[in-house]
């Protein structure tokens, strides 16, 4: 036992190839739908070697979400697995680390890992701690991704106990209060645009904390928390609150403060989204609508609560209705565009992998499913680099593909240690 005692560090990459800015950088990932797995996709699309744990009797319910893609050998994933566990390893280890084999596995992996992202909420329960782990390696930076925080950094533990998800972290920060239309519900905003987020925020941080290692060698812990990052993105609220007393309140599809701002029916059934802002921006709107600006000034008609709810203001909304009633969205869209003044079709995804202007820019590439073991489409790596760019070298696992090759050539588990750790529940 305490075989990461005696275990010499390995440097990354073992088991990917060499490219991006985040080669030589190695990620354990324990974390399911949505947050922790796509920081860690955005680790490996840049070069970081990305290894995810998996529980073998119960697999990530990232690959069982709905819908499933068939595969002609009789297996489906999910898009979401398909999309986002690209380029990633996965190795099956049971994760109740009271269990001496599982324990002396993880920590042996933690040794050898740059970075561990969680989303599991309350690791303790598992028989670990992150002081613990920092013993294990002191350069280690520990993400810990949860709804309300932990006790380390502050807070109630009855808040900290609380289950989250993506709408719930929406709702509690005040965020999909915001969304919506005044005279209906709040909503919340979907494709899971909060653990987006809240990767994001991770992601960010990660890299932060890794700078801080080249610095000092010190590893240290984070704390990225669904709410507050909900609530570090509601732009002035806090301040406007704060000082003002100000309130602001969920205003549907059109802006309260300046015309045109909103999302307008064209002839031809589609909606197009008009912005513009600006006295200047204005000026250009018009003159490629054919409305008049003596008749409409822009200080008069269309900037300021009060312009908006004049009846010039009334009057000038009605009029650009009528105007993108009259025109095909895409019209409405060329005619403004070609005037610089920012418009936008609200297409759907059918239409936009068909663009033009996406598919030069090589916006959806190929590769092969391990799980259905064929040839798909995805979308491709990004942002874009001009000197290290992101790769993807494969597609996404299959459960407990890489469980062998890492405690074989990573961990040093003879063929004898190997099969012996068969049949208990460890890693099969």
């Amino acid at each position: 036992m305490e075989r990461w005692k005696r275990l010499e560090r390995k440097p990354a990459p073992m088991f990917t190839p060499k490219f991006g800015p985040l080669n030589g950088l190695r990620m354990m990932c324990n974390g399911t739908i949505v947050a922790g797995p796509f920081a860690a996709t955005m680790f490996a699309d840049f070069g970081g070697e990305v290894i995810v744990l998996e529980r073998p009797k119960m697999p990530d319910p990232y690959r069982l979400q709905n819908p499933q893609i068939p595969g002609e050998n009789g297996k489906s994933i999910s898009g979401a697995w398909m999309q986002n566990a690209r380029n990633k390893l996965s190795l099956a280890l049971e994760t109740n680390f009271r269990v001496a084999e599982s324990k002396e596995i993880f920590l042996s992996m933690i040794k050898n890992c740059d970075v561990w992202l969680e989303n599991m909420v309350w690791i303790d329960k598992l028989g670990i701690t992150n002081e613990e782990l920092l013993e294990v390696n002191p350069r280690l930076v520990i993400c810990n991704c949860n709804g309300f925080g932990r006790p380390a950094f502050g807070g109630l533990e009855s808040e900290m106990a609380r289950a989250s998800y993506d709408p719930i972290g929406q709702s509690v920060s005040g965020y999909s209060n915001l969304q919506g239309f005044p005279d209906g519900p709040p909503l919340y905003a979907t494709q899971y645009i909060g653990d987006y987020v809240v990767a994001l925020f991770a992601f960010s941080a990660i890299m932060m904390a890794l700078r801080e290692v080249e610095r000092t060698g010190k590893g240290q812990i984070i704390e990225n928390t669904q709410a507050e990052n909900m609530m570090r993105i509601m732009d002035d609220n806090w301040c406007l609150w704060s000082e003002m007393g100000y309130k602001k309140q969920r205003f549907g599809h059109k802006i309260s403060f300046f015309q045109p701002g909103n999302v307008y029916p064209c002839g031809d059934g589609r909606y197009i989204n008009i912005g513009a802002f600006g006295e200047l921006v204005y000026n250009r709107f018009m003159e490629a609508t054919g409305l008049s600006l003596e008749e409409y000034p822009y200080k008069t008609a269309a900037f300021g609560v009060e312009a908006l709810a004049s009846e010039k203001g009334k009057e000038l909304d009605r009029k650009i209705h009528e105007w993108c009633m009259s025109h095909t969205a895409l019209e409405c869209s060329d005619i403004l565009n070609s005037h610089r003044v920012g418009a936008g079709v609200c297409w759907d995804c059918e239409d936009v992998f068909q663009q033009e202007h996406w598919n030069k820019r090589n916006c959806w590439v190929k590769y092969e499913d391990q799980t259905l073991e064929k040839e798909v489409t995805a979308f491709t790596v990004i942002p874009r680099f001009s000197e290290t760019p992101g790769q993807i070298w494969r597609g996404a696992p299959r459960l407990g593909q890489d469980t062998e090759v890492i405690l074989k050539q990573l961990l040093e588990y003879s063929d004898a240690e190997y099969e012996a750790l068969k049949g208990k529940g460890v890693i099969d």
